[in-house]
């Protein structure tokens, strides 16, 4: 009994079409601004981290920049697969 009256009540709302939000383009240039600007410090990092593991190598300091080359370099895969996965949900 109430399992008809629902399957009635709901066979009445009619079938909305989608609409995006009024922001939604603005939400997504600054999606894209932030994913520019991860990627342009990844590579920054990427640069320092070398310039270091150069600097380290030329004075014989300790060793601690191929750390951040690693990281850097572990954060531009991390960054770079949630663009593409953003942009696959997104459409």
């Amino acid at each position: 009994m109430i399992l008809v009256t629902t399957y009635d009540v709901l066979a009445q709302i009619g079938n909305p079409t989608p609409e995006a939000p009024p922001i939604a383009d603005k939400i997504l240039q600054f999606v894209r601004y932030l994913t520019w600007f991860v990627l342009l410090s990844g590579i920054c990092a990427i640069v320092y981290a070398g310039g270091k593991f150069a600097w380290e190598k030329w004075s014989g300091g300790g060793l601690e920049s191929p750390k951040m080359v690693a990281g850097a370099m572990i954060g531009g895969v991390v960054a770079t697969s949630a663009g593409t996965i953003m942009n696959a949900v997104i459409g």
